[in-house]
Order: C-alpha cells, then structure tokens, then sequence
C-alpha cells in the first residue's frame, strides 16, 4: 500500500515532513514499517497551496528516493498546507498521471487502500463521475475516480457527506462484482482551508492514521506513519473516522459510508 503525509499550520519548508524527519516520507517509500509492502517505488507526488487559490502540483514516476529535483523543492518551497505521497500500485500502470495527489480546482486528494476487484466494474465506477467533472479524469486508478464521484455528491459544500456518499457507491459495485475487501480507505483532502482525513474499511483492517502537533512548527502532521520512532505522542486515528483539521483544532465525527454499516 501507499505511504502519504499532510500538514497544516504555520508555514515550513516541505522538507521539514517529507524528507528531513528520521521516519520521513521518503524514507518510508523504501522503508515502510505499517503496512504490507515496505517499497514504494511507483512514483510521488506534492500539492501545496502558496499564495493563490488552487495548488501547485508536483508529480513523478521515479521513486521518491532518486528524484535530486525533489529534494531541492521541497528544501526550497514552504507551506502552511501541503499533501505528499509515495505510491505502491495495487494494479494500475505506473505513470505521472496514476501518481497522487489529484486535484481540481482549489481541492486536493490522495489515497491509500484499495477498493476490491476494480478492473472489474472500473467502467460503471467512470459512470458515477459527472459529465462536467469528467475531463478531470486523467489517470486508470480507483482513487481518482473515488475523488471524483466525491465531488459530484458535493465535496464543496459537504466533505464529510460527499466522502460517505462516494464510498457507499463504491463499495455497493465491489458487493455486485468484485471481491473483498470492498474498501479500505485512509485519505487526505484539503480545499486549501481546512485538511481532513479519513480512515475506514469495510473489514477489520484500515489502513493507519496519525497525527501530532508540533509546537515547535506550530502545526500539525498527519501521516501514514509517524515521523520519528522516538516521539511517543502521536495519536492514532480510530477506524471508522472522519477527521478536520483546523490551525491547532481537530474534530473527529463517525464516518459511515451511505447505507454500509461501520466495521468491526
């Protein structure tokens, strides 16, 4: 599975979350301890919003390791808002347009998990993305299309709703023609206001979720795994949560998927 990390608060440099800590996110795509497979090698990929509405976007197909031109960004360019994220394919091609994080417009959005059998209903899944939304639709993967199914139901005005609206599709065509698990979901969007975050999966297996603030950066880190193994005050993410994060607050309501009941 994939690795990712986000941040919001006062502005650092992105190389303070994705390539300096011990645990980095860097250092997670050939080292990763908290899921099933250690490399992720398929490509990365930054969003970060600066002085305009919509973010500056940053993607690849190398892996995060061997790319010298994303070190010097991210030791170069600072936020108070940004998504990173390393990818390990779960069938799709390797290719800059299949790397996260996708945007549209101001929003932002990547994933980590899978939804079950894909390649098997990938066509009935393109049929849930709105005509006008549809150009959007660069890459093959289920992630992107679950981005944006979500912004059709509404993910402007509504995150959580639109999310839970999103996933209950999806997971209602994994029930009709694909395999288990239906869904397995950690994921992080941000309009460039507020991050949230969302850990689920329709088994007893969610993909990991922390986050931690830094009074040092005066911000918050949310991320696969925590940055450094010393640091003893992460806070995990119950499964079964949707989470927004704003300056130091965070708030953290049930998800629940439309008409799926939550996970054990």
């Amino acid at each position: 599975m994939c690795r990712w990390a986000a941040y919001v608060g006062a502005p650092i440099f992105l190389e303070e979350i994705v390539s300096r800590p011990g645990h980095s996110l860097i250092h997670q795509s050939h080292c990763a301890t908290q899921c099933h497979t250690a490399i992720n090698a398929d490509g990365f990929g930054l969003a970060w919003y600066g002085e305009r509405p919509e973010p500056g976007l940053y993607r690849d197909v190398l892996p995060a390791w061997s790319d010298p031109n994303l070190r010097s960004l991210t030791a170069q360019v600072k936020s108070g808002l940004f998504l990173a994220h390393v990818r390990a394919s779960t069938g799709t091609a390797t290719s800059r347009n299949n790397c996260h994080p996708f945007t549209v417009g101001r929003w932002s959005f990547m994933h980590n998990g899978q939804i079950g059998g894909y390649d098997a209903f990938r066509r009935d899944a393109d049929m849930m993305i709105r005509e006008d939304l549809y150009p959007h639709r660069k890459g093959a993967t289920d992630s992107e299309a679950l981005f944006l199914i979500a912004l059709a139901e509404g993910l402007e005005e509504d995150p959580q709703g639109a999310m839970q609206r999103a996933a209950g599709r999806v997971i209602a065509l994994a029930r009709e023609k694909g395999t288990l698990p239906h869904l397995r979901l950690t994921a992080a969007l941000s309009d460039g206001v507020r991050l949230h975050a969302v850990r689920y999966a329709t088994d007893a297996h969610a993909p990991t979720l922390y986050h931690r603030w830094s009074d040092r950066r005066q911000g918050r880190a949310v991320v696969s795994e925590p940055l450094e193994q010393d640091e003893g005050d992460w806070i995990e993410v119950p499964a079964g949560s949707f989470c927004t994060f704003d300056g130091a607050g965070v708030t953290i309501r049930p998800f629940a998927p439309e008409g799926i009941k939550l996970a054990a």
